[in-house]
């Protein structure tokens, strides 16, 4: 089996190293010949960092590197162009500040390739050295801008003036390219965010976003042909490891890893997660878990926002990233916690929504923990707990584990309204819902939740500070359970209700219809 280039981002080294890798140079050159001023926008670990190494790679003509590949029949390798390339994760600004590593960086280029460059403000020294390397190369520059935004989300949160101070550093340093447009060859900036024009790139107004174009779909990620097609050794491997069969591998790969999209046509895996998947020989939360997303949950404990699916947005959400203004929608989508599920070309809707399991159940998990201080490794106990609980007709032990839910809310959000509690009751049963396959699991049809098992349905409706009773006969009235009636399973009402006093369930009324 080919090598797995787990951590590789650098196409010199992945091909030197024989590992494998996944041809996407035809979408290189297309990007290479259609344009010259470019902006990609993908979530980390996306293999943004890879693509800028391949350009870099393919403008210095380094074709041994292209061998075997499509676009080695494709490209004139006889015309090298000089590479600037700033890669921002790198360049130490957390120790010396954004303005000073920017001046390292830009020094060190300029040792490199022995420039007489005289300017001393940043800036300036930027767009000398550009004028230089032309004038010394004779072919014009390809500037490659890596994780451009990193010295502005790092700071989101508590350290909000280090990410305003660094937003006007950058939108200064970039200001430069418009003018040196003689000496660019082409221009490629990648982020996980895409600020709005006017805070970062208002003086690069020619700058072609291809975030959204569906031409660029698949440039990053891999597409199910090309997980079949590249990893089938792999694949192989795996069915043995965990006795599946190809069919039922694939299917399970595909629900925990695909469904990233941003046409809404054309989906994608995941590459980190699907390379530690063959290499681990599990199924996990491997993406999810590389940057615990602190900040954001917090924001969206504190805006109560929770029920993420089916989100229905205009294209003016992806352009609303502000630091004056910062917008969760557009902050969950651009950071891939939410992908494009469905476009509605007509009305220029776009319904966004969890890629795939991974990304619903890590989220789930962090915002019951956000929602209840209860600790993230007990939830799935909790969830397995009241799973059983259903299986076997012990709705007593449902009871015991939502009071510890309840119980487990920190003592000044009790005095919230009854939307808290259905905000954790829906968090909690959505969750269940993820591990039972249910086919109505939330809030979100008539009922306050329906768990369906193999062969009982268990409707439940919450009151608050009022009756148990009341709350069945809710359920009775409006024949929450008659569509279940004809699968021939055992349905079972319940209906709860929470004492706000007493912080727990003071009653519960059960029937079987």
């Amino acid at each position: 089996m080919k090598k797995l280039p787990i951590g590789i981002q650098n196409f010199a080294e992945l091909r030197k190293g024989d590992y494998l890798y996944v041809d996407k140079t035809r979408y290189v050159h297309d990007l290479a010949t259609s344009g010259k001023y470019f902006f990609l926008s993908r979530p980390r670990r996306f293999g943004k960092s890879l693509l800028i190494s391949t350009l870099r790679e393919l403008f210095l003509c380094n074709r041994p590197l292209f061998q075997r590949l499509w676009i080695e029949d494709h490209w004139n390798w006889e015309q090298p162009h000089p590479v600037l390339h700033i890669p921002f994760s790198s360049l130490g600004y957390k120790d010396l500040g954004l303005e000073r590593a920017l001046h390292e960086h830009l020094d060190d280029l300029i040792a490199e390739h022995e420039l007489d460059v005289q300017e001393e403000s940043l800036a300036l020294k930027f767009r000398e050295l550009l004028r230089r390397l032309h004038e010394a190369e004779g072919n014009r520059v390809v500037v490659l801008i890596d994780e451009y935004d990193k010295p502005i989300i790092d700071y989101l949160g508590e350290e909000i003036a280090l990410a305003k101070a660094n937003q006007k550093v950058l939108k200064n340093f970039y200001s430069i390219l418009k003018d040196s447009d003689p000496h660019l060859r082409l221009v490629f900036i990648t982020g996980v965010s895409k600020f709005s024009r006017v805070s970062i790139f208002s003086d690069l107004n020619n700058l072609n976003d291809i975030t959204l174009n569906p031409r660029c779909a698949t440039m990053l990620g891999y597409t199910q042909q090309e997980l079949e097609a590249c990893f089938e050794e792999h694949i192989q491997h795996l069915c043995r490891e965990l006795e599946m069969s190809r069919k039922s591998l694939l299917d399970e790969i595909a629900l925990w890893y695909n469904g990233y999209s941003w046409d809404g046509k054309s989906f994608v895996y995941n590459p980190f997660s699907i390379l530690l998947l063959f290499n681990h020989l599990r199924f996990s939360n491997f993406w999810f878990s590389t940057a615990t997303p602190t900040f954001l949950i917090n924001l969206l404990r504190e805006h109560e926002f929770y029920d993420l699916d089916g989100i229905q947005v205009s294209d003016l959400v992806f352009e609303s990233f502000d630091l004056d203004n910062l917008e969760l929608t557009s902050l969950l989508f651009q950071t891939g916690y939410l992908t494009v599920r469905q476009y509605d070309r007509q009305r220029r809707l776009y319904t966004l929504g969890y890629p795939n399991l991974e990304v619903k159940e890590s989220m789930l998990g962090h915002l019951i923990d956000a929602f209840s201080d209860m600790p993230r490794t007990r939830v799935r106990h909790y969830v397995f707990e009241v799973i059983d609980g259903l299986q076997q007709g012990e709705v007593e032990r449902v009871v015991e584990v939502l009071n510890t839910l309840l119980h487990s809310v920190p003592h000044q959000l009790h005095d919230k309204s009854e939307r808290f509690y259905h905000v954790l009751i829906h968090l909690f049963f959505t969750y269940i819902g993820l591990e039972v396959h249910s086919e109505v699991n939330t809030a979100r049809g008539r009922a306050d939740a329906i768990v369906e098992l193999e062969d009982k349905v268990y409707c439940f409706e919450f009151k608050m500070n009022d009756s148990a009773q009341k709350a069945l006969e809710q359920i009775l009235e409006r024949g929450y359970l008659e569509k279940y009636h004809p699968k021939g399973k055992r349905c079972i009402a319940i209906g709860i209700n929470f004492s706000t006093e007493k912080r727990c369930i003071d009653g519960m009324e059960l029937q079987e219809v």
